[in-house]
């Protein structure tokens, strides 16, 4: 009997918990959708945290030295051959300070 007592308490917990899911994930979308109407002027906006700007302001990253935003691609990625790639890996790993001429002649 009291095994049948835990599997309703956990059904209705689970029931809950999922349901609180579903109006949580429905609530966030309907708050994404919402448009905020910008405040008319400064005085009225006193009492509403006024040292929030309403213009979006990017991330640093996005910024240069001068604080202006850059207009250009921060990584590009190019599709490049197995055998390309595998040059380049090895002409990196040639020039790092830790490859010496020894294992050079082991691989040969």
């Amino acid at each position: 009997m009291l095994h049948l007592l835990y599997i309703l308490a956990f059904t209705i917990l689970a029931l809950i918990a999922v349901s609180n899911l579903i109006r949580n994930l429905i609530m966030f979308s309907f708050e994404r959708d919402r448009t905020f109407a910008a405040p008319r002027s400064p005085m009225q906006n006193r009492g509403n945290l006024s040292y929030i700007s309403n213009r979006s302001v990017p991330h640093p990253e996005l910024l240069d030295a001068a604080g202006n935003p850059i207009g250009e691609p921060l990584l590009v990625m190019r599709s490049i051959d197995v055998e390309d790639a595998r040059a380049q890996l090895d002409a990196l790993y040639e020039a790092s300070p830790g490859c010496s001429s020894e294992s050079k002649e082991e691989e040969a």
